[in-house]
Parts: C-alpha cells; sequence; structure tokens
C-alpha cells in the first residue's frame, strides 16, 4: 500500500486514525496502542499478507531475547546477544543476500546453482536493523521501557516501517506512552498534513515526473554509447529523483506520524548543500549515518586508533553501508567511494589543521568564497559519480557513463533533446539549493501558529489551513490516480 494512492489516504488512513482515538476514549492507552500496531501490521500484510508472519515472528523473537539478555549474569549476556544478532543477521542474509551470493558463484567459479525463488519482504533492512540497535541498547543497559506493545508498536508503526527513517527506541517508545498523544488535536493535523502535501508533491510532481529521463539514460540500451549532454542529464535526473523519492517518503512519514502526536526524526537536511562528503552523510539519510557511526563505525574503534585506522574504519563503514542497500556489487562500489571520499576529507581536515598556511588562507573573504564553492560543486561531482553506480543495473554501464560524463566519445554531440531538458535540471537545482528545506518551512508555520493559538478566533484559523490541506492532498492523489503507479525507490533496499 503506497502513501500516494487513494487506498490508503481515503480509507485506511481515515479508519486507523478514527479507530485509534476512538478506542483510547473508550477503551483507554493501551488498547490504542494495540490498535495502532495492528492497523501497521495490516499495513504491511497488504502487499503479501504471509510475509506479515515473518515480521510477527521477528518482532516477538527479538523481544523474547532482549527478556533473555535482561535476566542473565553478565556471562552470558553477551553470548545471547551475539546468538540474537546472529539469528537477525542469518535471516537478512537469507532473503536479501542468498540469490546475490548463488549468483556471484556461478560467475566466479562457473558452477551453475539455481536461484532460490525468493520475494524480498519490504522493509526488511529497516526492521532488522531496528531491532538489532535495540538489542545492542539493552545489553548495553540503555533501555528503560519494555512495554510489549510499545514494543510491537515501535518495530511496525506504519510511518516508518518500509522505508525508515531508522527509528532508535529511546526517541519513540517514550512518546507511546505520553497521554498527550491519544487525543486528536488540531494543530497537530495542520502540521501533519502541511508535511504530507509537501511529500506528496516531491513524490508525485516530481521524482515521479523526472524519473523517465533517468531511466532513458540507464536503461536504454544505448547507454553504453551516450553523449556527454545524455550522461549528464540522465545522472542529474536520477540525483533529482532519488532525492525528491526519498526525501518526500520522509516528509509523508513525519506528517503521519504527527497526526497522532508522535514526532518522528528528520531524515534529511538540503545533503546537496553540503560542502563536503563529511557534512553530506550528516544531511543525508541522517538517521541511517546515525546507525552506522553507532553501531559499526564506533565498535569497529572509530577514530579512537589512530588516523590509518580511522581510513580503515570508515571505508569498511561504508563498504557495509552500500551493501545494506542492496544485493550488487554496484552497491558495494558506491558504498566504497563514499569510504574513499570519506578518508580523503578527513585527510583534507587534518591538513588544513597541520599546516596554518593553509588555515590562514582560507579566512581571506575571497579565497573562503572561492573555496565554498569549488567545496560545494567538488562535492556534488563526487555524490553524483557514485549516484551513477547506485542506479546503474551493472558496471559496464556505469563505466560508459562516468566515462561519457567527463569525455565525449568521437561522433557524439549534445542533441536537441539534451539541450531542452537542460533548463528543468537547472530549475530543479535551484530549488535544492537555494529554497529551504521542508522542516524549516514547516518550523517557519509552527512558528506561526503559536503566534495564533492565543488568539480568540485561532481555531477557525487552523481549520481552515487543515481544509485547505484536505484539498491539497485530494488533487495530488487524483494526480497520482492518473499515472501508472511507481514504488518508492527505499522500498527494495
Amino acid at each position: 500500500m503506497l502513501f500516494t494512492t487513494g487506498t490508503f489516504l481515503f480509507l485506511f488512513l481515515p479508519a486507523t486514525l478514527l479507530g485509534f482515538f476512538v478506542t483510547a476514549r473508550v477503551c483507554g492507552q493501551a488498547v490504542a496502542a494495540a490498535w495502532l500496531a495492528l492497523a501497521s501490521l495490516f499495513f504491511y500484510g497488504y502487499w503479501l499478507p504471509v510475509y506479515t508472519i515473518l515480521l510477527l515472528a521477528s518482532v516477538v523473537a527479538n523481544y523474547g531475547f532482549a527478556t533473555l539478555i535482561l535476566r542473565q549474569q553478565a556471562a552470558l549476556r553477551r553470548a545471547w546477544l551475539i546468538v540474537a544478532i546472529t539469528a537477525n543477521l542469518v535471516i537478512l542474509a537469507y532473503f536479501k543476500y542468498a540469490n546475490f551470493l548463488l549468483s556471484t558463484a556461478n560467475d566466479v567459479a562457473g558452477t551453475h546453482f539455481p536461484l532460490l525463488p525468493i520475494i524480498l519482504p519490504l522493509g526488511i533492512s529497516f526492521f532488522t536493523f531496528t531491532q538489532i540497535a535495540y538489542l545492542a541498547d539493552v545489553y548495553a543497559g540503555k533501555v528503560e521501557q519494555r512495554n510489549p506493545i510499545h514494543y510491537l508498536l515501535f518495530v511496525t508503526y506504519f510511518p516508518h516501517l518500509i522505508a525508515g527513517p531508522v527509528l532508535h527506541h529511546a526517541e519513540m517508545m517514550p512518546q507511546f506512552a505520553q497521554s498527550e498523544n491519544y487525543l486528536p488535536k488540531l494543530e497537530n493535523f495542520v502540521v501533519g498534513f502541511a508535511f504530507l502535501v509537501i511529500g506528496l508533491a516531491k513524490k508525485i510532481l516530481i521524482a515521479d515526473s523526472v524519473a523517465p529521463v533517468a531511466n532513458d539514460a540507464f536503461d536504454n540500451q544505448l547507454s553504453v554509447g551516450i553523449g556527454i549532454g545524455h550522461a549528464w542529464v540522465g545522472t542529474l535526473a536520477y540525483a533529482f529523483q532519488i532525492y525528491f523519492d526519498f526525501s518526500g517518503y520522509s516528509d509523508m512519514a513525519v506528517g503521519l506520524s504527527l497526526l497522532v502526536g508522535v514526532q518522528l526524526p528528520y531524515n534529511f537536511n538540503s545533503p546537496y548543500k553540503a560542502r563536503s562528503i563529511i557534512d553530506f552523510w550528516r544531511r543525508w539519510h541522517m538517521t541511517l549515518s546515525r546507525f552506522l557511526r553507532d553501531y559499526l563505525y564506533f565498535p569497529l574503534g572509530g577514530n579512537r586508533k589512530g588516523p590509518l585506522r580511522r581510513q580503515v574504519n570508515l571505508l569498511i563503514t561504508m563498504l557495509l553501508g552500500g551493501l545494506w542497500h542492496g544485493a550488487a556489487w554496484t552497491f558495494v562500489i558506491w558504498g566504497g567511494l563514499h569510504g574513499t571520499f570519506l578518508a580523503l576529507n578527513h585527510g583534507w581536515r587534518f591538513s588544513r589543521e597541520r599546516y596554518s598556511f593553509i588555515r590562514v588562507a582560507l579566512k581571506k573573504p575571497v579565497v573562503a568564497w572561492l573555496w565554498n564553492g569549488i567545496a560545494l560543486a567538488l562535492t556534488l561531482v563526487c555524490v553524483l559519480i557514485a549516484w551513477v553506480f547506485f542506479r546503474a543495473k551493472n558496471f559496464t554501464t556505469a563505466g560508459a557513463i562516468v566515462t561519457s560524463m567527463f569525455w565525449q566519445p568521437p561522433g557524439s554531440r549534445m542533441s536537441s533533446h539534451d539541450l531542452g531538458l537542460l533548463p528543468w535540471m537547472a530549475g530543479l537545482g535551484a530549488v535544492v539549493l537555494l529554497l529551504p528545506n521542508s522542516q524549516a518551512l514547516i518550523e517557519r508555520l509552527r512558528t506561526i501558529l503559536t503566534r495564533v493559538r492565543v488568539q480568540t478566533r485561532a481555531h477557525e484559523l487552523l481549520a481552515f489551513l487543515a481544509g485547505t490541506e484536505v484539498v491539497a492532498i485530494v488533487l495530488l492523489a487524483l494526480i497520482a490516480a492518473r499515472r501508472e503507479s511507481t514504488e518508492f525507490i527505499y522500498f527494495n533496499f
């Protein structure tokens, strides 16, 4: 069930909200939380009901593992943690990587092992990693609330279940225990609908519109011999597609959650405005970056064992982060590229701190202005090159497109079609580089709502805003219904 469909917006969502607030009033908070968890399971099972059993089994097993870890003596707690994490990774590996390993073995050894009839469960990476983080925090003594209904809701919560953000129990489970979240609030609806409208617009009006341009470059059989114009237009189109697709989903997730008063963490902060790869990963898919840092990079040693070990840890973290995104070597290369870029970025920072003449030069206004522009452009080029491998189906296509981005093949020239698309790409670039992002816009809206809350006619204004947003949602849903349904990119991860 997609957030952009009428089935979700006009059937599932109203029924879920009505049931949640009615059961909270009539039967109490525990029943309301259970209702929301059941609705989330229905949302997940709507795609393929049999995998609801897998999700439920994962939740029950991991809650059981957490209980065992808590109740065991110190000597056994670590053993149970290893068993629990291993069980999670084995299940993830089977569904996500079994055929990848078989096909790799066939290619390397010349064998002919048949591929398994596996359908990848939606969101398996997200709910697996969310629970691994929970287990690690239980082991570290960081878990204070263990309400089983709230844990079930924490894992299955439908706004984030399929494509994130990657949640942390400490920022979610306490919110499920707050009484005020079980009462409908008009202000929450206004802010939630605002996020939902922005997210729907990003997905329907921009991401789905620019997708055919990216597909034409990456899926066309002629992609191995495209010209420089086609390569750049296609790569830029995909960069904008994945940005507006995933940030749109994340905005919708935040908005949908706010309808019941629960604040999800933000996942994007204008990543294409970053002036370094380090800054990019503080802005792009922020909850995944946090997870990789806290539960992979730091346990590997982080930067505590010297600069060389830090670079190795960065590379390992990003290689595994690439593999997390998909079972293909192109994703591994994407992660390896970002790991390499991060290592180089840290090397530059080390040089800047060590050599005073670099620091002095960068403090001069003209040099600083020029360097900021160069850093922004260089970061974007690195991100774009990596996106080619992320999107391409094989190394042949990726290599051909990257080559064409910097070298015009003999006899080829920029077509009038590519020239005609350049203003569109430039316009989208201006949007992501110059305009405030969704959370900045919503924070301004919240400031305005705070000011009008004290006015006698505040409820009339809030109702008008909510009604206007509902109309916008209906119009966007009608536009989406006239197109072929397109899944969110991160549904595949």
